[in-house]
């Protein structure tokens, strides 16, 4: 594949995901959170199935710990896009973007916790830049941010912590693999608590239904099917960075599609926020010591 076309399909993926962003909030209007996240992970793993067949039929099968991290990335999944969900009910699309992308901030130490990898001074810097932009987008004071805003802010926390177990489970070279039985834990775990704390409608699911649809089919399995054949063709680096994009076209929509609108100063926060996570994915890790 030529680089230029593995540059679009990346950026292209960004564009998918920034678009969730859009039907993840409008379908709060007709679902619970969990029961959301539940449908979306079984709608997912569904998806997926053809693609994790091909890749289990081209390798010598299911690689040992694939399962122990889908379970545990599936866990970890249905805190994060749980709280996600529940803030999106009263967080605006834009705040929703921006606050979720801290988890590229919080990542590295996250890892400095687990793994003992110390953040370098670029990812220290882009600490302080994010509490800047944090600041500056809730118009100079936290007291601004709604319930929503915090419940986003902290799903971030366990989106970085997914990111680490994602990370780990790549090492296995079976992504599609993880990735399905990370949706299928996701499903299995979120529907029962749903049944059990979320008033289940059939007509409210019929009218979630093209959101369900495009969050659990074309943003979940397609994208993630995408990316793990497009990442052979481009650097880690660069597609990070394409992705990132994901947090300007959530806010591009937000603007056209649901008409919020910020302050100069809100928006100053964003630049800001989004430079931090430019920062991150620009930062080269260090060198080991031999």
């Amino acid at each position: 594949m030529p680089r230029q076309a593995a540059n679009l399909l990346v950026l292209f993926a960004a564009f998918l995901w920034g678009l969730s962003f859009y039907f993840q909030k409008e379908a709060m209007s007709h679902v619970g959170p969990l029961l959301f996240t539940g449908l979306r992970g079984a709608i997912a793993a569904l998806a997926l199935l053809p693609f994790v067949w091909r890749e289990y039929r081209a390798s010598t099968g299911a690689a040992t710990g694939i399962i122990r991290y889908g379970l545990l990335g599936g866990l970890i999944f249905v805190m994060a896009g749980g709280l996600q969900q529940a803030g999106m009910i009263t967080a605006t699309l834009t705040n929703t973007a921006f606050l979720t992308a801290l988890y590229v901030v919080v990542t590295p130490f996250l890892l400095w916790l687990i793994r003992g990898e110390q953040p370098g001074v670029i990812v220290w810097g882009a600490a302080g830049v994010a509490f800047l932009g944090i600041w500056l987008l809730g118009g100079g004071t936290l007291g601004a941010f709604s319930t929503g805003d915090m419940l986003i802010a902290a799903s971030s926390l366990f989106w970085s912590l997914f990111m680490v177990v994602t990370s780990a489970a790549g090492k296995l070279g079976k992504p599609l693999q993880y990735t399905f039985v990370q949706f299928v834990t996701v499903a299995l775990v979120s529907l029962p608590l749903a049944a059990g704390f979320e008033q289940i409608s059939g007509t409210a699911i019929v009218a979630a239904a093209p959101s369900l649809l495009f969050v659990g089919a074309i943003a979940s399995a397609l994208t993630y099917a995408l990316m793990a054949n497009v990442v052979r063709y481009i650097e880690a680096s660069r597609a990070a960075i394409l992705l990132s994009t994901e947090v300007l076209f959530a806010a591009a929509l937000g603007y056209v599609l649901l008409g919020e609108r910020l302050g100069a100063l809100n928006w100053l926060g964003a630049a800001v926020l989004f430079a931090a996570v430019l920062m991150i994915q620009l930062a080269k890790p260090k060198a080991k010591a031999d």
